[in-house]
Formats: C-alpha cells, sequence, structure tokens
C-alpha cells in the first residue's frame, strides 16, 4: 500500500491522504493536473462551506499501466465524519454532508484506489533446471521427482495444473500428477539403461485461465526434466566378432594360439569383471586363458583325430567381490579345423608334363558348343582339402570360348567350348589367344597359375562379295564414242586366295549396249554402240559381283546420256505461207530435235522484213504481230507503193545450245481485215484454214454418226416386223451397181469468189446480190486483193442444207485456216409389205452466205471434194 498526504488551504484547510492498493507488477496512478483541474488527483483541493449536500465536488481520475480496470475509495480517520463519498467506478466525489468552518477546520482523508486482477502472468517453474537420476530396476508407479510453478495472478489465473507433452522424440514412459507435479513410471513400464540412458520429459505448466483485456486467456510454461538413468546388474556379458573359426596347420606346435575370443559385460554403465572357460569339445587338446579369451594347442598335429573340433566356450560375470554371478553368463562355439599347409600352387600338365602353353589350329566358324579337341590339358594341385580347391577362368575375348569345368579340387581335365561361333573370325584375326588361369579359393595365399591357349585359324569362304555401293550413278555425253568408260564398280571379299576373287557381270534390261571388264569393275559402251539422247537418255541396269564358289551380290547402275547441241532447228518448211487478220497474230514454229534443255529452246527473230519496220515477233512462242499503229486495210494499203496485201520477211529460229545453232524461213503473210462472220459453217472455215485434215476428220465423224443412226432404225424395224408375226412376200434381191458415167459429178455451190498466187488460193465470200458462185478450182489467177472502198453489206452466217441450220459460233482465230462444210448425204431404208424399193440420192452442197472476204485455200476444197465424192459414192451401193 503507497499512501499519499496532500494539504489543501483556501477558507478551509482539508487534509487529504491517498491510498493506492494493487496487486500487479506496476502500481496504479493519479493523473495530476493541476490545482485549478476538477479532476485528476484532487491536489491542492479547497471547497465552500456553503456548499450544500448533494454536489459533485470532484472527479478522481488515474490509470493503471497494465491496462486493468481502475477502482476508486475513500477512507477517513478514526472519530472523524465522513463529508464525503466517491463513487467506485466513475471517481465522482460528492458532499454528504453540510460543512461548518467553525467546527472542522481540517480533514484527512485517504483516497484508495482498487485494482481488480486480470490474467496477465504466466506460471514460473521453480528450481531450474530439473535433472534427476534414477536406477534403471526403480519400479514403475514410484515417485521419481516433484516439479513446482507458481502464478502471480489471482483466483483461477492463479492456479497451475501439470501435465506431460508426448511426441515421437520424447519419451511416453512417464506420468506426472496434474496438481502436485509428482513424476513417476508409467504403470507397466521399466527403465533399461542398455537401451536408453537418457531420457528428456517436457512439462507443461497451465494456469486456470482469465480475462485479459476482454477476452478469456490461458497462459502455460514449459520446461525439459533430464532423467539419467543408472545402470543396475541385470544383463549378461555378449561376445563381440562372432562366428570364431581357427585351424592348426600340419606344422603347428603345442602352445601354438588358435583363436581368440572377446566379451563385454552387457551392463556397459558399471562392468563388471568376466571369466572364460571351455565347457566341451576341446578333447583335451585345447585350453583357453580365462581372462584374455585366447585358445591355444596343447598337443601336435600328428597326434589330432579329427578335421573338425567345435568348442563351446562360456563367459561369465564376476561380482565386486570376485564371485562368480550365476545368472549371468553367455556361451559360444569356436570352429577349429585342422588343414594341410598350403605349399603346392595349381599346375597345368600337357601329355609331356608341365607346360605353360598349348596351340591348337581350327577352321574359322565351329559350330556352337563344339570341343576343342586339339586341347590336351590337364590341372593338378598337390595339396589336401581347402588347399587344392581352386578356380578356372579363360581371360580373353568375351563369351566365345568357354572352360569346364569352373571349380576343380586336386585335379581335372580341362575342355574348351565353342559359346560364339561367329566371333571366331579369320576375316578378324588369324588367331586367337587366351589366357587359362588356375586361382585358389579358401586359401589366404590365393596360390595361382597361369597357361596360354593359341588357336590358329584357317580360312573358309563365309563371305559373299559386297558392293561399295548400293547403286551407281554415271552420265556420259551422247557423241562419246564407242568404247568409251562409263564407271566403275567395286565389290569386295574379305575370304582369302581364290575365294577371295571377284567377278564382274552384267543383268537386265536394256543393256545390249554396255560392257564391264569381269576383273577391274569398269563398265564401258560398245564399240558399235551411239547413244543418242533424243532416242533414249536413260538407262539402268543390274551388275553381279560373283566369287569362286557362286556367292553373289547386286548392285543398280543408273547411266544418264548427257545431251548436246547436235540439232538445228528446223521449220515445216522454208516457205512458209500465213493469212493474218489485223489485230490477230499469226505463228511460225519450228522444232529442235536435241533431248534437252537448253540445246531445245528456241529463240525467234526478224532478219529481214519487206517493207522493213512492219511486224514484231515474239521471240519465244513465234507468233508475229503488225505493229501496234497498223489498225485498219487503209493503212496497209498505204504502206507500199505497190499497194500489195502480201508481203515477205525472213525469220530466224535460233537455240540456246553452246554452240548455237540457227535457220531461216521466208514467210509469206497475206493480211485481210476481220469480218463479223457468224455461225458455225464460218467459224469452223476460219479455223481450218491452216488445218485441212481437221476438216476431212470432222466429215468422216459426220458420216460414221449419220451410218450408226441409220443402221440402228434399221435393226429396230427389223426386230418390229418380226415379232408381229407378218408374214412377208418372197423377195428376190438384185444388186445393181451404178456405172460411173451415171454418177452425177458433184457440185460445189460455194458462197466465196476465189484469188491468188502460187501454192495459196484465196477465197472471197460473196456479196448478197452475187448469190452463189462455182469455184473453179483450177484458177490460179484472179485479183490479188480488192480495193474497193465500198462496205459490204452486214455479213450472214452461213447454213448446212435443211432440215436443220447450226448455230452461229465464235469468230474464227486468224491464224487457222478455214475448213469448208458440206453437207453429207443420209442412207435410209423402210421395209413395207409391197417391198417398195428406196434410192439413196447425192446432195449437192449449197452454202449460200452473206459474208467478207475470207481467204480459203483451193488444195484444201479439192482435197475436201475428193474424199467426199468417194464417201457419197461408197453411200449410194446399197442392197435391194
Amino acid at each position: 500500500m503507497c499512501e499519499l498526504d496532500t494539504i489543501h488551504s483556501m477558507d478551509t484547510i482539508f487534509r487529504l491522504s491517498f491510498t493506492c492498493l494493487w496487486q500487479t507488477d506496476y502500481a496504479p496512478y493519479f493523473y495530476d493536473n493541476g490545482p485549478s483541474s476538477t479532476n485528476g488527483n484532487m491536489a491542492l483541493f479547497s471547497i465552500s462551506e456553503d456548499t450544500e449536500v448533494g454536489t459533485q465536488l470532484y472527479i478522481l481520475n488515474g490509470t493503471d499501466p497494465e491496462g486493468d480496470a481502475v477502482w476508486f475509495g475513500l477512507t477517513f480517520e478514526k472519530g472523524t465524519r465522513e463529508y464525503l463519498r466517491v463513487d467506485p467506478k466513475s471517481g465522482n466525489i460528492t458532499l454528504i454532508q453540510e460543512l461548518d468552518r467553525e467546527v472542522s477546520v481540517t480533514w484527512a482523508v485517504t483516497i484508495r484506489v482498487f485494482v481488480t486482477d486480470a490474467n496477465d502472468e504466466q506460471p514460473e517453474f521453480q528450481n531450474l533446471p530439473f535433472t534427476v537420476d534414477v536406477p534403471e530396476d526403480t519400479a514403475a508407479g514410484i515417485s521419481i521427482y516433484r516439479v513446482q510453478a507458481v502464478d502471480k495472478d489471482m483466483g483461477s489465473g492463479g492456479s497451475v495444473n501439470y501435465y506431460l507433452l508426448v511426441d515421437h522424440v520424447h519419451s511416453p514412459g512417464f506420468t506426472i500428477d496434474g496438481h502436485s507435479g509428482v513424476l513417476r513410471i508409467k504403470p507397466g513400464e521399466t527403465l533399461d539403461y542398455e537401451t536408453t540412458a537418457t531420457h528428456f520429459v517436457i512439462v507443461v505448466a497451465k494456469d486456470g485461465g482469465g480475462q485479459y483485456k476482454g477476452k478469456h486467456q490461458v497462459l502455460t510454461s514449459t520446461a525439459t526434466i533430464t532423467i539419467n538413468v543408472l545402470d543396475a546388474q541385470d544383463t549378461p556379458p555378449a561376445f563381440v566378432g562372432t562366428p570364431y573359426f581357427g585351424y592348426v596347420y600340419e606344422v603347428s606346435l603345442p602352445g601354438s594360439e588358435i583363436s581368440t575370443v572377446f566379451a563385454k559385460d552387457g551392463d556397459e554403465g558399471n562392468p563388471n569383471p568376466i571369466h572364460y572357460s571351455i565347457t566341451n569339445g576341446s578333447e583335451g587338446v585345447f585350453t583357453i586363458n580365462s581372462t584374455s579369451g585366447c585358445i591355444s594347442l596343447t598337443a601336435y598335429p600328428v597326434t589330432l583325430r579329427n578335421e573338425l573340433y567345435e568348442i563351446q566356450v562360456k563367459v561369465i560375470s564376476l561380482s565386486s567381490s570376485g564371485y562368480y554371478l550365476l545368472d549371468y553368463y553367455t556361451m559360444t562355439v569356436v570352429t577349429v579345423r585342422v588343414v594341410d599347409l598350403n605349399n603346392h600352387p595349381p599346375t597345368f600338365y600337357g601329355e609331356n608334363g608341365p607346360q605353360s602353353q598349348f596351340e591348337v589350329t581350327m577352321y574359322e566358324h565351329p559350330p556352337e558348343g563344339e570341343i576343342l579337341r586339339g586341347l590336351k590339358i590337364t590341372v593338378n594341385d598337390s595339396d589336401q582339402g581347402a588347399n587344392a580347391k581352386f578356380k578356372l577362368r579363360l581371360v580373353g575375348p568375351g563369351r566365345v570360348l568357354r572352360v569346364v569345368p569352373q571349380t576343380v579340387l586336386n585335379e581335372a581335365q580341362v575342355t574348351v567350348i565353342v559359346e560364339d561361333s561367329a566371333a571366331i573370325d579369320y576375316e578378324k584375326g588369324k588367331s586367337l589367344t587366351y589366357k587359362l588361369l588356375a586361382v585358389e579359393i579358401d586359401t589366404p595365399e590365393r596360390f595361382s597359375a597361369t597357361a596360354d591357349i593359341v588357336i590358329h585359324l584357317l580360312d573358309t569362304n563365309d563371305n559373299t562379295p559386297r558392293f561399295t555401293s548400293e547403286y551407281y550413278i554415271a552420265r556420259i555425253p551422247e557423241n562419246s564414242p564407242g568404247g568409251s568408260n562409263v564407271v566403275s564398280v567395286t565389290a569386295n571379299d574379305p575370304d582369302s586366295g581364290l575365294w577371295g576373287e571377284v567377278k564382274y557381270s552384267i543383268y537386265g534390261s536394256r543393256y545390249d549396249l554396255f560392257l564391264i571388264h569381269p576383273s577391274s569393275g569398269i563398265i564401258y559402251t560398245q564399240a558399235w554402240a551411239i547413244l543418242d539422247a533424243e532416242v533414249k537418255s536413260k538407262y539402268n541396269f543390274y551388275v553381279k559381283a560373283e566369287d569362286t564358289e557362286g556367292k553373289y551380290s547386286l548392285a543398280e547402275v543408273f547411266v544418264t546420256v548427257l545431251d548436246i547441241n547436235d540439232h538445228v532447228p528446223e521449220f515445216d518448211d522454208s516457205r512458209v505461207e500465213r493469212t493474218m487478220v489485223i489485230g490477230a497474230p499469226v505463228k511460225v514454229e519450228a522444232i529442235d530435235a536435241d533431248a534437252g534443255s537448253p540445246n531445245n529452246i528456241i529463240e525467234y527473230s526478224i532478219m529481214q522484213a519487206e517493207p522493213d519496220n512492219i511486224f514484231d515477233i515474239n521471240s519465244e512462242t513465234g507468233e508475229i504481230n503488225l505493229k501496234s499503229y497498223i489498225k485498219s486495210m487503209e493503212i496497209v494499203q498505204n504502206i507500199t507503193k505497190q499497194k500489195d496485201c502480201r508481203w515477205s520477211l525472213v525469220v530466224q529460229a535460233r537455240d540456246r545450245g553452246s554452240p548455237s545453232f540457227s535457220t531461216t524461213a521466208v514467210v509469206n503473210i497475206d493480211i485481210t481485215e476481220a469480218t463479223q462472220v457468224n455461225g458455225p459453217m464460218a467459224d469452223f472455215l476460219l479455223q481450218s484454214r491452216d488445218n485441212p485434215m481437221k476438216a476431212l476428220g470432222m466429215v468422216a465423224g459426220v458420216i460414221s454418226i449419220l451410218v450408226g443412226i441409220t443402221v440402228l432404225i434399221s435393226t429396230a424395224t427389223f426386230l418390229r416386223n418380226t415379232k408381229s408375226n407378218r408374214i412377208m412376200p418372197a423377195r428376190r434381191i438384185v444388186i445393181r451397181r451404178r456405172p460411173p458415167r451415171d454418177r452425177k459429178p458433184w457440185t460445189f455451190n460455194v458462197p466465196f469468189r476465189g484469188s491468188g498466187n502460187d501454192s495459196s488460193n484465196k477465197f472471197i465470200v460473196g456479196d448478197q446480190e452475187a448469190g452463189s458462185v462455182n469455184v473453179n478450182l483450177n484458177n490460179k489467177g484472179g485479183p490479188r486483193c480488192s480495193r474497193s472502198k465500198s462496205k459490204p453489206t452486214p455479213p450472214r452466217a452461213p447454213c448446212l442444207p435443211p432440215p436443220s441450220c447450226p448455230p452461229p459460233s465464235s469468230n474464227p482465230r486468224p491464224s487457222e485456216r478455214p475448213r469448208h462444210w458440206a453437207a453429207v448425204p443420209t442412207v435410209s431404208e423402210g421395209l413395207t409389205s409391197t417391198g417398195s424399193r428406196t434410192s439413196s440420192q447425192s446432195r449437192e452442197i449449197n452454202i449460200s452466205s452473206d459474208t467478207s472476204r475470207i481467204p480459203v485455200s483451193s488444195a484444201l476444197v479439192s482435197e475436201l471434194k475428193m474424199r467426199l465424192e468417194q464417201k457419197i459414192i461408197e453411200s449410194n451401193s446399197s442392197y435391194y
């Protein structure tokens, strides 16, 4: 308790005592707000005596450093009247009796602040650290230690309970009383020094919990108890290094050390002395040192009757006074062998005694599993028992040969067996060398011996000739003379002697131009062979490599004949006739017979033209065009003084080979103006003017179709009459052939007027007023060019004779010659009951039209006339 006294003097002086009570680490305190303040610690507080009862005089104001709630109180000296009262929570001080300064001058008042406890202190362990020594034979349930923790809080926050923290690290073999803190060994558990000499137990002290800053909290503390287990005599001795073995050799003497055993007391914390003894199996020839455990021989080896002794040794603990602790002992067995002295290594023997090298001759690739019978090897070890046991192994190329047996006792016949036939290859090596190794197994000395095995191989024909490549590619110029080398092929046969000799030959189609040298593999052309890339540029055939026993392999040879520029471009004729329609090109074409580019790539050019600078030519296609400014016949007719429509130019065709070849042709071009000719007839004639065979094929096709239709109709009529079961009159069939003089001449009524000269005749479509014109095919004269300036009447598409008129078609290309349309006569027959005859008549081809002037070849018209007449004569020959 602390007390603060202050004196207040004004009209009446009071003496106040302030008392603070606390239970925490830090005391609460009042705020000092000065003498004129109405709240705080009432320093220099004064009051008038006429103050009414019930007046609030002051407000006590203070706090606790730890944040706990603060309570206020007033105490008066004994024998004095209480004039003031304080509210314990708010600190408000109120006057409760009237004041009289004349009666009471001063008061002595003690102000008390009551602070309630909060759970802010955790339990504290006393007397740390906790360490305790416990004998390992302490019984379970006995108290071994007591821990204590103190909590400064009051009430439930100051109460302490205990428990142990158990996890996989700390021992669970203990328990603690939650109220007293007494630590005990858990029932059913025991301590074992040999297993765990020290235990670490974590004890937790937990208070009863309480409020702190408006929340309920429980505080804990932990401490570690170190429990040292004290060793007690409860474990017998134990042997170290078991099992134990010993050996008696032929040179051992009495007193020789055979083996030594070692044991230590099981109670390592407080070990006792131990004692060794032999209980059985020594048969009087072995003894043991009771302190060191050393077993010794007591007789000469020659007197020993057994080869194996099993000696039972006992070790027992002694007390501190030297007495045997009969309950604490251990037994073990020491195995002793009487063995021969290992003083002879293994040795290899041949037919004539010891031998270090063995040789054999054999053919390559012997069968797998075959024994190398030429090897006669014996191995021997003169020692006895384990000293004469050893292993055999071959050192060399792995898994080729195998030795039998692999483990030998004393002596054995050595056998070598083939495991991998393919590895025994003469071509890989003419001989094989191995080391035969014999090594002792169970002896400390590990004596060994070696012998060399040399296998000499004989060759066999086990390989096939192989070409260096699966195929060979060769190139040879086409002008190479006969007997020229093409390519060299090579095949290898690794066999030796005659088996390694290779003979070459050729197989396959189209190899007759080539030969191969049977020994060198050089492929060359026949002496008479002529290579021509234009005829055949690719050859392929097979070559065969064969050894003396017929083993062979094949490879394919590809020969490419390289083209050279040995052909000159050629036109169809040295004089080329073309008809050009203004605005459309004409084409000349030359052919180069060379096989490949650039030798057969042709470039065209105009070498000479009359008149000059009128035509252009496409260097790649050979198309000849008029200059762009020539757009009508008037321009054409005004270019030269002769006013000629037929011009000539010299065109050159040159290939791109090296060296380059060229040729020329004179091209005569007739120029005409395009007309609006419509209909299939005019279109066909225009398109066929440069290809008369096209017109002939068209006519033949039409005739074939008509004949086919006639046959179908006749067959259908015959079948219909047959099914109707009509009785037909007897008919006599008379074959009548019209004599040649009765044949009607073939007359062409064509709407053309012909003109032309030399080998080309030009035809011009007649005017509408002129009607049909009979063409004189033999007329080679006529006007060269029509110079009439009057415009022709609008053209009308020509039509074939009835019953049908073909639809109009597009204008023909100017570069093609026109074909002639002709009406093909149709043969029709009708079978009636009266057997009437139907004769076929040839029809004239009447083609009338009003067209513009179109040039036509007279030779084409003549040829067409001849062929059509022949077809009509054949059609008119009928059977009646």
